[in-house]
């Protein structure tokens, strides 16, 4: 081999050799920070994102963004799991797509999968109670401080309706929290005529010659009369003897429903006057609508009322929440008097 043959072979192998190096010097500095930056991104986003032991719910209006649900996630969310759950929600466009909703943050729960719940409205439903209140603004309310919703789009649906408190059969139902006020209302609605299409409650109705809604105008009389359960089936059967002999009811919850004084503690004559159609003292027949929303264990005491001669009755004078029946005006009066008598003593007025 020539001498400059074999000087080009060893210039062309030191080159190589030289790349070589430069390589390796440049490669693994670049592996090691791939390798860092895989392990803060895992670190970030795929561990345990909660700091508590306890599931924490996380509620998202139609006011939130980005900032205002990290905000809110603060007091639950690891330092590090907030920046990468921060860092994937800007990359994903996550604020152009905040869904409402009630989330629950689970203990475990990898932030990576926070992310994604939050990002496809993977909801965790609220158990909502329907309460026996008196009045539809109570109710509005209720429902406002529980939903989403504001008590403002609820209350236009059932506000001015007598007949609204029909409508809500006292139950506890899983809904979600960001349900709106037409949803909310179609939802009872189904709830209303499966409770009615059951136990063969409409067929019984129809037997006492009532529609549901006169079932659960008299039902919420008799939960505002008493709140013995063994006596609701006797103030039913009372009741409709009087209606079925067209007598008033002389329902003093009613008086108390018309002049909205729910507090009042003894009915007087001058109350009785009261101008309502509420009033039975004054109007024959059942009021325009119930007086609170009337609880089932009433609704079905109606419905299977007893079968008694009693056609009146009157609180007992030992304040035990029972009534005193009677067949006759004479003996109602005598009953009546008695309880009158207790509540002087007892300076009752």
């Amino acid at each position: 081999m020539k001498m400059s043959n074999f000087a080009a072979v060893i210039s062309n192998f030191n080159l190589q050799s030289s790349m070589k190096n430069r390589i390796k010097y440049f490669l693994l500095p670049a592996l090691l920070c791939l390798l860092g930056i895989a392990a803060m991104a895992y670190y970030c986003c795929c561990t345990a994102f909660s700091i508590q032991d306890e599931t924490y719910y996380l509620y998202i209006d139609t006011d939130d963004n980005v900032d205002s649900v990290l905000t809110k996630l603060q007091p639950v969310g690891r330092e590090y799991s907030l920046a990468g759950l921060s860092t994937m929600m800007r990359h994903t466009e996550y604020n152009e797509h905040v869904r409402t909703g009630r989330y629950a943050i689970e203990p475990g729960m990898r932030t990576y999968d926070v992310l994604r719940q939050l990002k496809n409205g993977i909801q965790t439903p609220v158990m909502l109670t329907i309460p026996e209140v008196r009045t539809m603004e109570q109710l509005a309310c209720r429902l406002g401080n529980k939903l989403m919703i504001d008590s403002a789009d609820i209350a236009p649906l059932i506000v001015g309706d007598t007949l609204a408190p029909c409508l809500f059969v006292p139950d506890t139902y899983e809904v979600y929290w960001n349900i709106s006020a037409e949803a909310l209302m179609e939802r009872m609605k189904k709830e209303h005529d499966k409770f009615w299409d059951s136990n063969n409650r409409r067929q019984l109705a129809a037997n006492h010659g009532l529609t549901p809604d006169e079932v659960c105008t008299l039902a919420s009389i008799i939960d505002e009369e008493t709140a013995n359960s063994g006596e609701k089936p006797d103030i039913a059967g009372m009741y409709l003897n009087r209606l079925r002999r067209g007598m008033l009811l002389q329902a003093d919850p009613t008086v108390k429903f018309a002049l909205q004084d729910f507090a009042l503690r003894r009915v007087l004559n001058k109350h009785l006057e009261a101008e309502s159609p509420y009033n039975t003292y004054r109007n024959a027949g059942l009021p325009p609508g119930p007086i609170k929303i009337a609880s089932k264990e009433a609704i079905d005491a109606v419905l299977h009322a007893s079968q008694n001669p009693f056609l009146y009755m009157c609180a007992k004078e030992d304040f035990s929440g029972t009534h005193n029946f009677a067949v006759s005006l004479a003996e109602h009066q005598k009953n009546a008097a008695r309880y009158a008598k207790a509540l002087n003593e007892r300076g009752i007025k």
